[in-house]
């Protein structure tokens, strides 16, 4: 099958030599470029050196840490910020260790003698499958940018209104309304940016995510992930436990949170 050169890398992993030239060269001739290696070991140190390997061809049973073994290694080498798919390769194909490859996240794969062909059109396959979460992954970064974004300008937009608002306020006695609000908040509250503790005491009132969103003219998601935040800050750990805190009626627990 003819075809452009793939931008993704194979590591071809097998003890046996003569497997590995027959392996890259046929994968070499239909578009891909390989990374021959003999040992577990070796494949280790190459797939942590060429961040372009996404494709991992690898045998069984070998001496020195098996095929899934491997691939165990090469995931925890990858953490969340890298993918690849894997094929096992096998002389015997025992149900027990196909299981087993299989739930360690191995995609597929063939017994020996292998045919070619078929193996072409399966790491065909699972190199969609690597672009697919590649997609996956930079969408999820995206997303994840996009949501410190938002709450970034929703910080800017909440202290430019407060002070576009501050000399009217201050005329009328709100600010000194918000004033006698903050200081009935306990210490531990303090380093909450403005956003935050409004959220905080919107969490206080019993209001839910909708709720809260609806006021505040953001996101359910926005709203999840400040109280998220809050939690963290103050080291609650649910919103039960921070509306206790926020309640007037509470001073009792609010000196313990405050000496927290």
């Amino acid at each position: 099958m003819n075809k452009l050169t793939s931008a993704v890398k194979v590591l071809v992993v097998d003890d046996q030599p003569l497997i590995v030239e027959e392996l890259c060269e046929f994968l070499e001739s239909s578009g891909y470029r390989c990374v021959p290696c003999e040992s577990s070991q070796q494949a280790v140190q190459r797939f942590s050196e060429d961040p372009q390997i996404g494709l991992v061809l690898c045998d069984l049973h070998m001496p020195d840490m098996d095929g899934i073994e491997l691939v165990q290694a090469l995931q925890k080498i990858a953490g969340k910020q890298r993918a690849f798919e894997a094929i096992m390769l096998t002389g015997r194909a025992d149900k027990q260790d196909v299981i087993k490859a299989l739930r360690v996240g191995i995609s597929d794969y063939y017994q020996k003698p292998i045919n070619l062909n078929e193996l072409l059109e399966g790491l065909q396959r699972q190199e969609a499958a690597l672009e697919e979460r590649h997609k996956n992954l930079h969408l999820g970064n995206l997303n994840q940018k996009l949501q410190y974004l938002s709450e970034s300008i929703d910080d800017l937009y909440q202290d430019l209104d407060k002070v576009r608002r501050g000399p009217a306020a201050r005329a009328d006695g709100e600010g000194a309304s918000e004033e006698t609000e903050r200081l009935e908040v306990p210490a531990i509250f303090n380093q909450l940016s403005p956003r935050q503790l409004d959220v905080a005491r919107l969490v206080g009132k019993g209001q839910t995510n909708y709720q809260i969103a609806c006021e505040l003219g953001i996101t359910e998601n926005t709203v999840k992930l400040y109280v998220s935040q809050v939690l963290r800050l103050t080291h609650m750990h649910n919103r039960t436990q921070l509306a206790l805190a926020l309640s007037p009626s509470s001073s009792a627990l609010r000196q313990r949170v405050t000496a927290h």
